[in-house]
């Protein structure tokens, strides 16, 4: 969003905030009259996505900074159905600590209201109850800034402007020995190390699981190297035993995901020692041509791992056929190699999606789990998609055993082309070459078994193992751990109840589940049938201009579920607007639009300008009605 009034949205009053209740506000509801004076900005999320929790973690220091005349306020208008439930939300804003106003939108009245079409939407409203901006996707921080600055200073002069505390209400304090644990591997020594990810620490509890033996990280955020009372995580996640060949040359032992501080840190058990191996501290935006500092160009470069910036880093898994950790970049949907020293980017386009092939092609949507079957085959679960999918450590190659694609999930058991997930978090590989799924969004394990040789890939089988979990995130198979029944001991860490619990598997087959399929339920944009423009609108920030030093600075990707609804406009290319034609015959569909656009600081003076990449994917449900509006434009940024 440019800071000059000519480019800022017409004048449009506000619309009402609805929703189903409020929380972080002391149990009171928030009307748009309460927030008169203060400039609110709307973040418009769903705690799924991790594009919204990188937009989360942007608007901290914004909050920080405009404490006193600024009010956020989170619209939380779910794309899963467990994410319609009212305690999950509870926990999610806990979880990620979200420190303003939540209102809880889970028939979508509000979203619909302010013609959301994305994940996250930032709508910004002025002082005085006018709709000024809408931006789409993360990496708006500075732009968000900037019109801030002008907001204020407009409106401190107008006297309309009032400082002071907003509405905001801070929920009492938990205590356990865990906090939304993440995952969790078990030490030499019989005990267990936990991804502490609400503590900020990685938590050593004994083999039962819940006994404190001690705490690595000071439990505050940061990212900050030492010893194990002034080290700082921030939410880690992903943790991974070192071969013990490559201990002492490597100098530590565990190698922790550290997902919000967009980095890959070692920590030797010996001491709790913690040392940053992998990452800047800062985040890899997407496109971004100084992603290797020092140089280099590409999302792909290949690059010494301290000097690669990554992208909430989820998990992290050792692959003995790859000679590297594997690790999984759920914040720019890739998968990385990780050797200790270099990093290696492997699959993945960095769009989100569900597309197998060879690795620089494929599609990924936030992989957040990796477990190494017997065969050398990395599993992956690809949250975003709810599917099960695998990477071919020989050629690359990445396949999808179950799964539909972004907007489709259930739980569904059976043949695996008919079998539904709600996005899995958690995988490990077991020694008969199944597989074990925390489905973490439905509460269960399931377990996919691969088809017999000869069969088709789609003719595995899907059952459920264990049910009524509250969000598993993390699974460990115990070491030798078969029980007497011929089943196994499985440790799930179950995130949402801050407890590692032990799961017996029974031998063979589980139950049959079948919980339905579900698509995520969007409202509907109703367009003419034959030709529409579909128009992405961004405008660089003050002080800005389109970057095109490597080639063009936008570029634009549109095809269509299913892909007969567009008889024209589908493909690849750079303008940022596109003539489509719809076809009236197939009637409804889904549009799947990706639009990029670059820009960097315009004053020719600055030897080495600072350069934004604005990105974002719309999954647009249509229907194609006579009479309708000839025109589509989603705001980019603008």
């Amino acid at each position: 969003m440019t800071a000059t009034p000519s480019t800022r949205l017409p004048r449009v009053r506000a619309s009402e905030l609805i929703g189903r209740g409020w929380l972080n506000t002391g149990g009171r509801d928030v009307t748009l009259a309460d927030l008169r004076g203060k400039v609110v900005v709307l973040d418009f999320w769903t705690f799924c996505c991790i594009n919204c929790l990188h937009v989360l973690d942007e608007l901290r220091e914004v909050e920080e900074r405009f404490r006193d005349v600024l009010v956020v306020v989170g619209v939380h208008s779910p794309k899963f159905v467990h994410e319609a439930d009212p305690v999950a939300l509870a926990a999610a804003v806990e979880r990620y600590e979200v420190h303003h106003p939540v209102l809880d939108d889970p028939e979508l009245v509000t979203w619909s209201a302010y013609t959301a079409r994305a994940w996250p939407t930032l709508v910004v409203i002025d002082p005085e109850g006018y709709v000024v901006a809408q931006m789409a996707g993360e990496g708006h921080r500075h732009n968000l800034e900037v019109l801030l600055e002008e907001l204020v200073a407009e409106h401190d002069a107008k006297g309309t402007l009032h400082r002071g505390d907003g509405p905001y209400v801070p929920p009492a304090p938990t205590a356990g020995t865990l906090r939304f644990p993440a995952k969790v591997v078990a030490l030499p020594g019989g005990s267990l190390l936990v991804a502490d990810a609400g503590h900020h620490a990685l938590t050593e509890v004994a083999a039962d699981g819940s006994t404190l033996l001690r705490r690595i990280g000071s439990a505050e955020r940061g990212l900050v190297d030492g010893g194990p009372d002034a080290a700082r995580f921030s939410e880690p996640n992903g943790l991974a035993l070192v071969p013990e060949h490559l201990r002492d040359a490597l100098g530590y032992d565990v190698l922790v995901a550290d997902t919000v501080n967009h980095a890959l840190r070692g920590v030797r058990l010996a001491d709790g020692h913690v040392t940053t191996v992998a990452g800047t501290g800062e985040q890899l935006m997407v496109g971004a041509a100084d992603n290797v500092r020092g140089g280099g160009t590409g999302a792909g470069y290949d690059g010494p791992a301290l000097d690669v910036r990554l992208s909430s880093p989820w998990d992290v898994v050792w692959s003995a056929a790859l000679g590297a950790f594997v690790v999984a970049m759920a914040g720019n949907h890739t998968l990385w190699t990780f050797d200790g020293t270099r990093l290696r980017h492997v699959a993945g386009t960095m769009n989100e999606g569900l597309l197998d092939g060879p690795g620089a092609d494929a599609w990924l949507a936030q992989p957040s789990g990796l477990s190494v079957g017997p065969d050398g085959r990395v599993w992956v679960a690809d949250s975003e998609t709810s599917a099960l999918r695998w990477l071919d450590p020989a050629d690359g190659t990445l396949h999808t055993a179950v799964g539909e694609g972004l907007f489709d999930f259930g739980h569904r058991d059976g043949r695996a082309d008919q079998a539904r997930l709600q996005h899995p978090l958690g995988v490990a590989a077991l020694p008969d070459g199944s597989v074990l799924v925390a489905d973490t969004y439905n509460g269960a394990v399931r377990r996919y078994v691969p088809p017999a040789d000869g069969e088709p890939a789609g003719a595995g089988d899907v059952t459920t193992v264990a049910r009524d979990l509250a969000e598993p995130s993390g699974l460990l198979v115990l070491p030798g751990g078969v029980a007497g029944d011929g089943g196994l001991d499985v440790l799930v860490v179950e995130s949402a109840a801050h407890r590692v619990t032990r799961v017996a598997l029974p031998a063979g087959a589980g139950q049959v589940v079948d919980g339905g399929a579900h698509r995520t339920q969007r409202p509907v944009t109703d367009l003419a049938p034959g030709d529409v423009l579909l128009d992405v609108v961004f405008t660089p920030a003050a002080g800005q201009k389109y970057d095109d030093r490597f080639g063009p600075s936008t570029r634009l990707q549109v095809s269509s579920t299913p892909p007969g609804l567009l008889l024209d406009g589908a493909g690849d290319d750079v303008p940022l607007t596109r003539a489509l034609r719809l076809d009236p015959a197939v009637g409804e569909g889904v549009l799947h639009v990706t639009a990029h656009a670059a820009s960097c600081d315009a004053d020719p003076s600055v030897e080495y300008p600072a350069c934004h990449l604005n990105a974002q994917d719309w999954g647009v449900p249509v229907r194609v009605v006579e009479g309708a509006p000839a025109s589509l434009t989603l705001p980019l940024h603008g």
